[in-house]
């Protein structure tokens, strides 16, 4: 699910639907500290009108008013655009009411009227490290750190940035050189306990955290890291307590959103679907940074106790492919729910259409369209064209807040997707120029292969035992680049992973549906491939990290009964399920 030095989604990001991000500690341009500081600079100003007008829109910040923050400020601008504090406090004001578009246009304005004012290039760097501008805000926090070189806390903010580019090793140096500077400032042992997090170190980051809730108990980004953290160590319970107490703690909407969004995982991994999803909706929140915008508001949306009954209802496809693929489990229902005279329109991602056209005849299924603008994904369907047509619209997981409440909601099936059955022969014939054996197809890691992601994944080297397994012909269907792990399986085990000829492992989502289907096994990682194989009734093993939220609490996956589940019991201990694996194997 949403996906930070508050580090983030890792609640969520153990392959749950959305990844969250949040600004870490990084600082809070309308906090006391900072709004005092700007009446200072604002009291130094000539033009009295100018002044009195930021004095009304930092008081009304103070009030957590940034409607009113806004007006005050656009009325100085309107008295002297050429005000660079008048700019600079509309950025904060935008950037408090969630409006981070027009807030990093703000901050830009402000930096270059005030370009000796290093603050400025700070709460730039800040929102562009909020926004996903990872390398920008590294040169922000650059240039603050250069002329304030005892400013230890911007160093933190330095380090996240490093982190957040996979620099695990220069983000640990500035840190180790700012906590020498400030042993108490917790907000550095917080985001030293998040590059311990995604290194796998989980009990040496419990004690940076520690520390950090020690020097300020009331640190909510700490609390939530902790948390995250306790959950994959296999600890639901303590990381929801951890959670919840960050949730009362937070300030800002879109740290509190990220938080909601962590505790939907939570409870889904202890089994409470219906708290769960319901939490989830927080994915949607406009302040949250990483929410998508769908372009299908101009109708009504579905809620959950909304009569389907002969109406016609958009269902938006959302996150990633194996997302799409994962929530299709419920359609069937929702058809069920419109009967014969309700109308089911579909927006798939491209790639998925043939399969969902086949799998659900009554619908009308066209790709959607997904793209970024000003720092923000935004998802339409212009292949449907007039949306006045339905009376409905959903994005698709928001369906799980009614139809899937309870793991006993879900329905025992063979499968909720078709494959094309002159496909499933061809591949059956075309997997007899495999080597001899049991046909295992097997796959092995995600095309989100950064270092905060890395760790949901067992080493390629620990997939030796099962490799060695006798009677067994493997069969790639890993997506992406994966010559190096084929050679190495080659040089090192003598073992040839056969590749099938005349697919794109990517791009055929039709044809994978049907080539997992003609094989006796799917083997691997939770991704696109191994969700399209489990969704066609294949016999599909899935090797899950630790608390992955799919699991629903539940001893098998609810969504693929045919499934089989190993899973570590931590993220350090992947040669121990591994082995069980191979051992499952050779028993076959």
């Amino acid at each position: 699910m949403p996906k930070p030095a508050a580090k983030t989604s890792d609640a969520l990001s153990a392959q749950p639907p959305a990844t969250a991000a949040t600004p870490d500690a990084m600082g809070d341009a309308a906090s006391p500290t900072a709004l005092g500081k700007l009446e200072g600079a604002i009291s130094e100003l000539k033009a009295l009108t100018v002044a009195q007008l930021l004095k009304k829109a930092i008081e009304a910040l103070r009030l957590e008013d940034a409607k009113a923050g806004t007006d005050w400020a656009l009325k100085a601008l309107h008295h002297d655009e050429r005000s660079g504090m008048a700019w600079y406090i509309l950025a904060v004001a935008r950037e408090k009411a969630g409006d981070f578009v027009q807030s990093i246009k703000a901050y830009e304005s402000a930096l270059k009227l005030l370009p000796d004012e290093s603050d400025v290039a700070n709460d730039l760097g800040r929102l562009a490290f909020r926004m996903g501008m990872k390398e920008l805000a590294e040169q922000l926090f650059r240039r603050y750190v250069e002329t304030h070189p005892a400013a230890w806390h911007a160093m933190g903010n330095l380090a996240t940035a490093l982190r957040d580019q996979g620099r695990h090793a220069e983000a640990t140096e500035v840190l180790r050189a700012a906590i020498k500077g400030d042993p108490t400032d917790p907000t550095l042992w917080n985001t030293l306990g998040t590059i311990l997090s995604e290194q796998s170190d989980h009990p040496t980051a419990l004690i940076f955290f520690d520390e950090a809730l020690r020097l300020a108990p009331d640190f909510a980004q700490a609390r939530y890291n902790r948390g995250n953290t306790r959950l994959e160590l296999g600890e639901p319970e303590a990381a929801l307590a951890d959670c919840e107490a960050a949730l009362e703690l937070a300030r800002g909407e879109s740290d509190r959103a990220m938080m909601q969004l962590a505790r939907a995982t939570i409870k889904l991994v202890l089994g409470r679907l219906g708290e769960g999803w319901d939490d989830y909706e927080a994915r949607l929140d406009p302040q949250f940074a990483n929410a998508t915008v769908f372009i299908a508001d101009e109708r009504p949306r579905w809620t959950p106790d909304a009569d389907l009954a002969g109406k016609t209802l958009l269902v938006m496809g959302e996150q990633g492919l194996g997302d799409e693929v994962l929530f299709a489990n419920m359609l069937p229902d929702v058809l069920e729910a419109l009967g014969p005279d309700g109308k089911l329109v579909l927006a798939v991602e491209e790639r998925l259409v043939p399969l969902f056209r086949r799998s659900f005849p009554a619908a009308e299924v066209a790709p959607h369209l997904t793209f970024m603008q000003h720092g923000r994904n935004y998802r339409a369907a212009p292949a449907l064209g007039d949306y006045q047509r339905f009376d409905l619209w959903t994005p698709m997981a928001s369906l799980l807040r009614r139809f899937r409440r309870h793991v006993e909601d879900f329905p025992v099936r063979e499968r909720f997707l078709t494959p094309g059955p002159a496909r499933v022969a061809h591949w059956r014939a075309a997997l007899d120029a495999a080597p001899a054996g049991r046909k295992v197809g097997i796959l092995w890691k995600s095309m989100k292969v950064e270092s905060a992601r890395a760790r949901y994944y067992s080493p390629f080297e620990l997939w030796a035992p099962i490799l060695r397994t006798p009677g067994v012909a493997f069969v790639n269907v890993q997506y992406g680049d994966c010559a190096a792990e084929i050679e190495w399986a080659r040089r090192e085990l003598d073992v040839d992973i056969w590749t099938p000829p005349g697919i794109d492992l990517k791009q055929d989502l039709d044809d994978i549906a049907a080539l997992t289907s003609a094989l006796d096994l799917t083997l691997g990682c939770m991704n696109a491939t191994s969700n399209i194989a489990a969704a066609c009734g294949a016999p599909t093993w899935i090797i899950s990290a630790p608390g992955a939220w799919t699991g629903l609490g539940a001893p098998a996956m609810p969504w693929y009964p045919q499934a089989r589940v190993f899973s570590p019991p931590n993220l350090s201990s992947w040669e121990g399920v591994m082995a069980s694996v191979a051992a499952a194997l050779a028993a076959l």
